[in-house]
């Protein structure tokens, strides 16, 4: 039922005598499709569609006259005002939907392959990690070409270097490459930008080359600089908000150092669990953690999701975290990535690229993307590469 919620319950109870009723509550007057930038501009039109598409029902009951939206909908679900007085067909929004949540970690991750770690025009973070989800299913060759120019002296991986390249250098180490990763590690720490961001740049790199008390100290420094007393990160000292984004980067971050150490150095591991507890808690319902991951009325953000639970389920595999508490906040935040990542490569609500901000309305006020995304199709790989794993 789409519509005013002072107008749902008359109807409510006649339709859950023979349905299961999803009610989408309605604020004024939206016009669909939605246009502009979600969330920032039309946010209750851009909220109320992707409900919609997420329900994935076979008819939508609609409780007053909302512009565009029979037309919207034409082809995906019937739209109709009153109860239906047939149980209607199951609509393509469902179908699609069943599809999408049968499907195994493996299947999804090779269809995301067909879109994303396909070319690597800079060894950052983003192209990275999707190529090195074709690794994970077992692309040697696609990735030795793709990697080659920047082995055989065609091209430097570091001649611009940014912090995103600590991170996209991780790259070289999982082919095993130490001449590029120990490249990488002298020129990263100071690039950190004050940025949360750069626990996940840097710290991993490091470890990576070897440099595990280096990266304990850039761990205290960003600690010092944007860990809250509430234990999760601001995203800068330009403001408090706790973007969610950068969150996940400084759990992930740490996991991903964890991994570079034959041992887990009880400093990094204290950081991790208090971390990861403090974020068990910010999850929603649904299975999603959100674009300031303490305002469950920002909106559910898709790359920060896939991540944490990716780092909740390497903890889980390397025994730092109990399966017990966290297994099942990696189940559900893997049913709501798997509603959210189409076949075709399109994810939903992937926060846009986004420097250090002025003020929490500047967080909630990013692009959140709904289409084919480099950044959340290479972070549903990871993910997805995860859920693989035994």
């Amino acid at each position: 039922m789409v519509g005013e919620t002072a107008k749902m319950a008359p109807l409510r109870g006649q339709l859950e005598k023979r349905y299961t009723v999803v009610e989408v509550p309605v604020r004024g007057t939206p016009v669909f499709p939605p246009t502009a930038a979600a969330y920032k501009e039309n946010g209750e039109a851009h909220r109320v569609w992707r409900a919609i598409h997420l329900a994935a029902p076979d008819a939508v009951v609609m409780l007053d006259e909302y512009p565009g939206l029979v037309e919207g909908l034409r082809g995906k679900t019937a739209v109709m005002r009153g109860a239906p007085l047939d149980r209607p067909r199951k609509s393509l929004l469902r179908l699609t939907m069943e599809e999408q949540m049968r499907r195994t970690p493996r299947q999804v991750l090779e269809q995301l392959a067909e879109v994303y770690g396909r070319e690597l025009k800079s060894v950052v973070y983003i192209p990275a990690f999707a190529v090195m989800g074709q690794l994970a299913l077992g692309r040697r060759e696609l990735v030795d070409n793709l990697v080659a120019p920047f082995l055989d002296g065609r091209q430097d991986s570091l001649a611009q270097v940014t912090g995103s390249h600590g991170s996209g250098h991780l790259l070289f180490a999982a082919l095993g490459k130490t001449d590029r990763v120990k490249a990488a590690a002298a020129l990263i720490a100071p690039l950190h930008n004050e940025m949360s961001d750069s626990v996940f740049m840097a710290c991993p790199i490091l470890g990576a080359a070897g440099e595990h008390e280096k990266a304990i100290a850039h761990l205290r420094f960003m600690e010092k600089l944007c860990l809250r007393g509430n234990g999760i990160y601001r995203h800068s000292p330009l403001d408090e908000a706790a973007w969610g984004r950068g969150n996940a980067f400084a759990l992930l971050g740490q996991a991903l150092l964890l991994e570079t150490m034959a041992q887990p150095d009880e400093r990094v591991l204290r950081s991790f669990r208090a971390l990861a507890a403090a974020l068990l808690t910010r999850q929603d319902e649904e299975g999603m953690w959100h674009q300031v991951i303490d305002d469950p009325a920002s909106y559910a953000e898709f790359s920060a999701t896939a991540m944490i639970a990716a780092s909740f389920k390497k903890a889980i595999r390397a025994g730092w975290l109990p399966a017990a508490s966290y297994q099942p906040a990696i189940d559900k935040a893997w049913r709501a990535v798997l509603r959210r990542t189409g076949a075709d490569g399109v994810v939903m609500d992937v926060c846009e690229s986004t420097g250090k901000q002025t003020s929490r309305q500047a967080y909630l006020d990013r692009a959140a993307i709904w289409g084919k995304d480099p950044r959340g199709g290479a972070m549903a790989m990871l993910f997805a590469g995860e859920m693989m794993k035994p």
